[in-house]
Order: structure tokens, then sequence, then C-alpha cells
């Protein structure tokens, strides 16, 4: 059964081309899918029946997984199982009668801009890491990155002098955003102070490193984040999607439209960005029950 894994998630990059990050979520999904069937002792594909599954969601609930992560997990079975049927492992799929869960729809978590500032002001700027920090946030909040761009982000993405850069974003799409004056000067400061000792004399094709000179992980932003929203007081639930999110919110309540924040983003369908369009309602009614005399 672990060989089948194998070959499955192989065809997933050579047949389908899906991104390694892709690949990897749904290898893991399919690992504690596994894990399961371990301790329900079943070995064999063929012993795998609706119930089987209708009892492994049971158990994800239990496990407090999120709705959306739930779906997600659907999703995955129901294509594993999609290709042990066209190859021949199994004679019927068990996912047929398995419903999908309607996704649950959550406002994304926003930071105020002077949560933004009390953030941006914790990094210390006289030491090599504090800039390299001052800068990551600044670029993340002026472009909306996903946290796997800015890790990828390299010099060659960099287009300062015309305010832009160009990044590879889900999908191998390329897409061209600009950036502002002042995430332009962090970055430039980096670029020509902390960047260089950070590489001790090596070279790296990566805009963001870590203290050995290496390519910062999406893990190690994530962790930096982590303890800087703890030391600016913050105390929402912030992951650098958060930052992503603020970044659109900022431009809707400011009055950019959803196709261009739709571009900015990388979003292949509009109705993915159109959950801002609830916050920036939200802000808007909170803004008016605030100082109308009359709410």
């Amino acid at each position: 059964m672990e060989n089948v894994l194998q070959d499955y998630l192989h065809s997933l990059l050579v047949e389908r081309g899906l991104s390694h990050n892709t690949i990897i979520s749904y290898g893991q999904e399919l690992k504690e899918f596994f894990e399961f069937l371990k301790i329900q002792k079943i070995n064999s594909f063929d012993r795998i029946d609706r119930y089987t599954i209708l009892n492994y969601l049971k158990h994800c609930d239990a496990e407090q997984k999120s709705r959306n992560s739930i779906i997600h997990t659907v999703t995955s079975l129901r294509q594993f199982f999609d290709y042990l049927v066209t190859e021949n492992k199994i004679n019927s799929d068990p996912m047929l009668k398995i419903d999908t869960p309607k996704s649950a729809h959550h406002l994304p978590q926003v930071l105020s801009a002077t949560e933004i500032q009390a953030l941006l002001n914790v990094p210390d700027t006289h030491k090599k890491l504090g800039v390299r920090d001052r800068t990551l946030l600044e670029v993340m909040y002026a472009t909306g990155l996903r946290v796997s761009e800015v890790a990828n982000l390299k010099l060659d993405d960099l287009r300062l002098e015309m305010g832009l850069i160009t990044t590879i974003g889900k999908g191998d799409k390329q897409r061209i955003i600009p950036i502002g004056d002042v995430a332009i000067h962090w970055l430039e400061d980096y670029l020509d102070g902390a960047r260089q000792i950070l590489l001790k004399g090596r070279t790296s094709d990566y805009v963001f490193l870590n203290n050995h000179g290496n390519q910062m992980t999406r893990q190690g932003i994530w962790k930096n984040l982590k303890a800087m929203v703890r030391k600016a007081g913050i105390t929402k639930d912030v992951t650098p999607h958060t930052i992503r999110h603020s970044f659109a919110t900022t431009l809707l309540e400011n009055g950019a439209d959803l196709r261009t924040v739709q571009e900015l983003l990388g979003h292949a369908d509009i109705s993915t960005t159109q959950i801002y369009t609830h916050v920036t309602k939200r802000h808007l009614t909170e803004v008016y029950n605030k100082y109308h005399p009359r709410a």
C-alpha cells in the first residue's frame, strides 16, 4: 500500500504537474489516512469501503480538525481512490457515496493600521537580523505575497528601479506586483548591508536569508513572525497569511476595485477575492455606527 501511495504522488508530479507544496499537502493527508488504516488493521485497499471512510472522517472531526481541513481531506481521498480505480488497484470506489461537507466561510483575520505599525516597530534595526525582519515585514505588507512566494523570492525577481517585483504563484503562474517606496528603501538597505553580513562571503540567489546565510524557509518566516507578534503585544492569531489578508483589506478600504486586488493576490477566481468585500463592509458598518449621529 505504501508503494502505491508513492506511485500516486509521483503521478501528481509527472502527469498532472502539481507544485511541490501541493504534493506534500496531499501526501501528508494520505499518510494520516494510512495511519488510521493501520490502527483499524486494514492492510488491503479491497477492505476499504464507504463505512471505513465515514469512520475516518468522524475520527478527523474528533481530532478537532477544521471544516475546511476535512473538506480538503475528502478531496485528497476522492482523487486517490479515482487513481486506484484507473490503475485497476480496486474494483469499486468507496468515495462515490461520500458527500463533500459544505465549507465554513470564516472572515479572514486582519490587522489594523495601528497593529501593523506596532509589528513593524518590533525588529531592532541596529542588528542585522532586525534589518532583515523589518524588510521582510515591509515587503509582505507592501505586496501581499504568500509566505512561499516570499521565501522563494530571488534577486532576479526585483525590479526596484521600476518599483516592481515578479513572483511565481500557485499553478506556476507569474505575476508582476508594484512595491512602494518604503519597502524599496528597506530592501535596498538590507541588500547592501545586513544581507551581505549574513552571506559571510558566500553567494545566494535568494533575497531573504537566515542566520547561516541560507534561504529562509516558510517555517522560519512563520516562527519569526509569531515571536514578533508576541513582542508587539498583539493578541490575535497572526500568521503570514494574516499580513496578506491585511494587505488586501487595506487596498479595498481605500478604494481599490476587486479586480485589481484579485490580480495583485494572484487569485485565479474572483470568488476567492470576494470574501474581502465582507471584511470591508464590516469596516464601513463599524465606522458608520461610530461616527453617524443617527446610527
